[in-house]
């Protein structure tokens, strides 16, 4: 039977289906879990054979009908809601596209490196004085939190960063950097220009904020962990919720990316040096080799992913440097190797952390050789994973389908690169998301950290309206948080 209507399956789930179409969420789901379980009685090479002949592997069509019932749950509960789109024509009003672009420009032409964002800082501060908005100074040496609303209770938080990277921009245009070596190289002018964005539209909407928004300009999010100090600093006070996102060159712009749970990595580095005897190359039993060491212990952090990990969980153990010798004929006293590791829980980024020093300790005995390990937290402070609370997530989703159209909805994939936004989620409930900007008629196509990035402006007035209407609408629909279009409690993932 299973393999029989294996052809009926992979039509019936293609996201154009009629049935697809017809059916509500809750229908949706019961019917891919309906259809895995008739999948799971055939074989491998059944299903392969059967799949090859159509353009679609079963990966394929189970994911387009996890995105078929995201964006159904986002069209049954979230009715148009004319908040939100108030907010949107705001934000599109042409002086203010205009302002927006401004601002963003100016940023852009002078970028400044973890905890140096004092001309940033400045800026920022001149136009929170031209709204009358009052606002919080310094914070982590150079970061900004700002109030608008009524003073009290409830509090909901958003939040941008400031910082650039140490890149030397490639791109020729009117307002490239003036700073050598640095630049805005992941979008953080353009997030910092959505917030003050953000500031403008609840300035002028302040008589209708049922509480109060708190905006966090944070410096120092690429390097020195800001978002910790930001909250040492009190950035967090009385804050019971918050929001952040990140423009993404991977999606087209419009179309915003999220997921409950884990979405970004925790990371950490380590580096270790391995103490042996020097000597002779062509002697080396007078020697005691710290390579072979080295060698063993670089092999061994392997087997931690491949052989310790529960083939289920995504883990990275990477070892980037190796530095020992300097001629052919010697045995070196030493060998420093480094490194990073990365996990979407704390248990396995800490028992990862542990496995490092005794697999490198141990494997380093073995070859009677010595190892000092260390985690570098002073210069490198371990970033937690970034995950999503249920709850926010489902609020951003909601607000998300009102300014973009649930066409535009897409559950994100979890990243291995981090982000110290997870700072704040580890603190107090909060949600982070992407937001398209991949435009090719302006270039918009180059990867975040390299030379030739750049935004597509056209991004601004829907990142300005999206951290507006996200904090409004939370302050107006209070702190029930019910998951309104959860399925049955369950979680949407992919």
């Amino acid at each position: 039977m299973a393999t029989s209507c294996l052809p009926e399956i992979s039509s019936a789930l293609k996201p154009n289906s009629i049935l697809i179409s017809a059916l509500k969420p809750n229908s949706i789901l019961i019917l891919i879990l309906f259809c895995c379980g008739i999948l799971a009685g055939c074989s491998n090479s059944d299903l392969n054979t059967r799949l090859g002949d159509s353009d679609n592997s079963l990966d394929d069509l189970y994911a387009s009908a996890i995105d078929r019932l995201a964006i159904g749950i986002a069209e049954e509960a979230a009715p148009s809601h004319g908040l939100s789109q108030e907010i949107l024509r705001s934000a599109k009003l042409p002086e203010t596209v205009e302002w927006l672009k401004r601002v963003r420009r100016k940023i852009h032409e002078r970028p400044e490196l973890a905890y140096q964002e004092f001309e940033t800082s400045a800026l920022i501060r001149r136009e929170l004085d031209e709204m009358g908005i009052k606002y919080r100074w310094p914070l982590a040496e150079t970061g900004v939190v700002a109030s608008i609303g009524t003073g009290g209770p409830p509090f909901v938080a958003l939040r941008a960063d400031m910082d650039a990277l140490p890149i030397q921009e490639e791109i020729e245009w009117a307002h490239k950097s003036k700073n050598p070596g640095k630049m805005h190289a992941c979008g953080h002018d353009a997030h910092t220009t959505m917030l003050l964005g953000a500031a403008k539209i609840l300035q002028e909407r302040q008589p209708l904020l049922q509480g109060t928004a708190v905006l966090i300009f944070q410096p120092a999010e690429e390097a020195g962990a800001g978002a910790k100090r930001m909250i040492k600093d009190g950035a967090l006070e009385n804050v019971e919720a918050i929001f952040g996102m990140h423009l993404s060159y991977r999606h087209p712009t419009g179309a915003v990316l999220s997921k409950p749970g884990p979405l970004t990595a925790g990371s950490g580095f380590f580096k270790a040096v391995i103490t042996g005897k020097g000597g002779h190359a062509a002697s080396p039993e007078l020697a005691i080799d710290p390579i072979v060491a080295a060698s063993a212990s670089i092999v061994s952090l392997q087997h931690l992913i491949s052989r310790e990990t529960n083939p289920l969980e995504s883990q990275v153990v990477t070892v980037a440097t190796v530095n020992g010798g300097g001629a052919y004929n010697v045995i070196p006293n030493s060998v420093t190797i480094s490194g990073t590791f990365r996990a979407f829980s704390n248990e396995s980024f800490y028992r990862s952390k542990q496995r490092i020093e005794e697999i490198i300790v141990g494997q380093s005995l073995v070859q009677r050789c010595a190892a000092t390990v260390e985690f570098l937290e002073k210069e490198y402070p371990f970033i937690p994973p970034t995950v999503n609370d249920q709850n926010m997530h489902d609020h951003v989703w909601k607000v998300a389908a009102d300014l973009v159209g649930a066409h535009n909805l897409k559950i994100a994939t979890p990243h291995m690169a981090t982000e110290d936004f997870a700072f704040y989620t580890e603190a107090i409930p909060g949600a982070f998301f992407f937001i398209g900007m991949k435009n090719e008629t302006c270039g918009s196509v180059q990867a975040t950290h390299t030379s030739l990035f750049t935004i597509d402006e056209n991004v601004l007035p829907l990142g300005a309206a999206m951290h507006a209407a996200i904090a409004e609408r939370y302050l107006k629909e209070g702190k029930s948080r019910s998951s309104q279009f959860s399925v049955a409690g369950t979680s949407i993932s992919q």
